[in-house]
């Protein structure tokens, strides 16, 4: 007879903060901040073997200064941290010790590698289960990201194709596509950057769903902030959020004007159907290709919170609170990281108003001395 299977330990604490990117440190500073003790009162969970978030796992020729999106976290600044001398060193490097040095820096204790599998509503708590044991909580901040959720669309004949079909999470190096054609799909800043890199060494053609915005203006924080704000409207009033590029348009830049110089942004509509050798378009037209670079982007890695069923029939989540991280169906959940918190800047301001709001909506006081 087998020996009983024995009892797994189910841990109780107040909060915890699922994912250890730029939005979850950013709302684990926060919660000291206000007084609360990692382990005690909340509980960091980060799927990664080591800190540095998404950033880790960028490609190698993603260089600190052509990095999109890089912003301070709260407390200590990147530069406090990193020598990043003339911004020449990877990102992915850079931001692995930044981001070892900010939890080492506030005392974060950070839980890793665990996967959080899924979360369940237990009346007034909840159950998060992971890979590595059992938590009861009163509530979340999740803060997964979207490396995780990869999205490539459903092309007719996608499963045909002899050549070879990665997403932007897979590229490594332009150097591996020389001398083969590849078609690059998508009008975001990754698929812009890898579109210009795979360029220099080899031909490409560029396919997007609609006809890319070319503005006349840089980058700038009041065009980040315009673009904030419309996103959060569409969150509020649940719907899906849009991508950045989709509601700014594509700023001008040296990059984008050396591309164009080049020829490299003549644009294909995107195509109807995957063939054996390339794809092929409604009118008939077909195209040989050996490699297609999906560049499509990202969905907000949510799939463990099923369970509590706060997405929307349109597939999007009501966003509440002061810069909507507050789930409407269920005001336990934060989600940073998502809909307008999605940019790097947008995710600090996003830790600290989720950590505030929630500890105030659980009625956390604040630890004495």
């Amino acid at each position: 007879m087998s020996a009983a299977r024995p009892a797994e330990v189910l841990v109780k604490t107040d909060i915890a903060v699922i994912g250890a990117g730029q939005a979850g440190l950013s709302a684990a500073y926060h919660l000291r901040r206000l007084g609360f003790e990692p382990l005690r009162h909340f509980i960091v969970f980060d799927r990664a073997p080591e800190p540095g978030g998404a950033w880790q796992f960028r490609w190698p020729s993603l260089t600190l200064s052509a990095a999109n999106g890089i912003h301070d976290l709260p407390g200590l600044g990147l530069a406090e941290a990193v020598d990043v001398g003339d911004g020449s060193i990877q990102a992915a490097t850079a931001m692995k010790a930044y981001f070892a040095a900010y939890e080492e820096r506030f005392d974060l204790r950070v839980l890793r590698p665990v996967n959080v599998e899924v979360v369940c509503d237990r009346g007034e708590r909840l159950r998060v289960e992971t890979n590595k044991g059992l938590f009861s909580v009163r509530g979340i901040i999740n803060a997964t990201g979207t490396w995780e959720a990869p999205y490539i669309p459903e092309i007719p004949g996608a499963g045909r194709f002899r050549g070879r079909q990665l997403h932007t999470r897979d590229y490594r190096t332009a150097e591996e596509f020389a001398g083969q054609h590849v078609i690059v799909v998508g009008a975001g800043i990754s698929a812009l950057q890898l579109l210009d890199e795979v360029s220099r060494v080899t031909r490409t053609t560029w396919v997007t769903r609609r006809e890319p915005e070319f503005l006349d203006v840089p980058f700038s924080p009041e065009l980040g902030r315009a673009a904030v704000t419309k996103v959060e409207e569409r969150v509020r009033q649940g719907l899906p959020p849009a991508s950045v590029v989709s509601v700014t348009g594509i700023p001008k830049s040296p990059a984008i004007e050396a591309m164009r110089a080049r020829g490299v942004l003549t644009r294909q509509p995107m195509f109807t159907g995957i063939t054996e050798t390339g794809v092929r378009w409604d009118d008939g037209r077909t195209l040989d290709a050996d490699v297609i670079l999906w560049c499509t982007g990202f969905r907000s890695a949510l799939d463990h919170l099923a369970p509590l069923q706060i997405r929307n029939s349109n597939g999007g989540i009501t966003m509440t609170g002061r810069l909507a991280t507050q789930v409407a169906k269920d005001p336990r959940i934060h989600l940073v990281g998502y809909g307008p918190s999605a940019s790097t800047i947008g995710a600090n301001r996003a830790g600290g108003a989720a950590a505030r709001e929630l500890t105030s909506y659980l009625g956390m006081a604040a630890p004495g001395p």
